[in-house]
């Protein structure tokens, strides 16, 4: 079963949860041991396969570390926290975590686009 760690102690996932927001954007991020890349990727692909298959999905992209590095992000769209909570506390889902390797530590977050000016829109 992998470690979930959360990017900020102060406010993990579990509470984020608890927020109204919409849209949503899961940033999650995954480090795991050089042997354990090619069973972290097949947990990580069937995961996402049954999250595309949800209410709310919008959509996802997996990054690798440039380099020698083990740790991958994935940057998943959702309509909602709602939709993403549902998801997230299936227990088909919460049952598919036991497929990561033991190696592998999985930091998720929720965050909002924001408004900057002549930067960016929200």
């Amino acid at each position: 079963m992998p470690q979930l760690r959360p990017l900020d102690p102060n406010f993990p996932i579990t509470r984020q949860l608890a927020v109204a927001a919409s849209p949503a954007v899961l940033v999650n991020v995954f480090t795991v041991d050089a042997a354990d890349v090619d069973a972290l990727l097949k947990a990580w692909e069937s995961d996402a396969l049954w999250m595309k298959q949800q209410p709310g999905f919008i959509s996802t992209q997996l990054h690798r570390a440039i380099g020698d590095s083990y740790v991958f992000m994935n940057y998943a769209v959702w309509e909602s926290v709602d939709h993403f909570r549902q998801a997230f506390t299936n227990p088909t889902f919460q049952s598919a975590l036991a497929a990561y390797p033991e190696s592998a530590v999985i930091s998720p977050h929720l965050f909002q686009k924001m408004t900057v000016a002549n930067l960016c829109v929200a």
